[in-house]
């Protein structure tokens, strides 16, 4: 395994490198890896690829960031081999000029962010400020009103526990 330097170590421990219930941390780098690898290698079920086979790619993941010639992103290291599992670092996410879908994409955002996901989003659908709303008969706060909305539950929610949420 290639070398790490100290500040590579602080960062892994802070943020990658798996804990228990008390924070301590209980996987070495190389365990880190290895948790990664196996957890890739599962796609391989989908195809039935014999197992000789799969131990093969296994072990060419291993290599690959042992060696860090490859380097997954971060809700990988995170996620991979974890109750959470997620692996994916941005989605995005459909908004309606519409209340329900407004609150539904926003509520879905937060389980993003939870699992360790950024989100992004066109607001362009919502109608402008001031328009009238015919369900109310009032008016429209417009698309800055509900940016700040989810702007101010993404300051609510960390990013798999350990970072600001993302939106684009």
């Amino acid at each position: 395994m290639a070398n790490l330097s100290d500040n590579a170590i602080k960062v892994l421990e802070k943020r990658y490198l798996l804990k228990d219930d008390e924070g301590k941390v209980i996987e070495t780098p190389l365990d880190m890896f290895e948790r990664v690898a196996n957890h890739l290698v599962k796609a391989e079920d989908y195809y039935q690829t014999p197992k000789k086979h799969k131990e093969k790619i296994r072990d060419a993941f291993l290599e690959v960031m042992t060696n860090l010639e490859y380097l997954p992103n971060s809700p990988t290291f995170t996620g991979a081999g974890t109750r959470v599992g997620q692996l994916s670092a941005c989605f995005v996410l459909p908004i309606e000029d519409d209340m329900e879908s407004i609150l539904k994409t926003q509520m879905q955002m937060g389980m993003v962010h939870k699992s360790g996901g950024g989100t992004g989003f066109s607001f362009s659908r919502l109608r402008p400020a001031n328009d009238y709303v015919r369900s109310t008969g009032g008016v429209s706060c417009g698309p800055l009103g509900f940016m700040q909305m989810y702007n101010d539950t993404t300051e609510q929610i960390k990013q798999g526990g350990t970072r600001r949420g993302a939106n684009m």
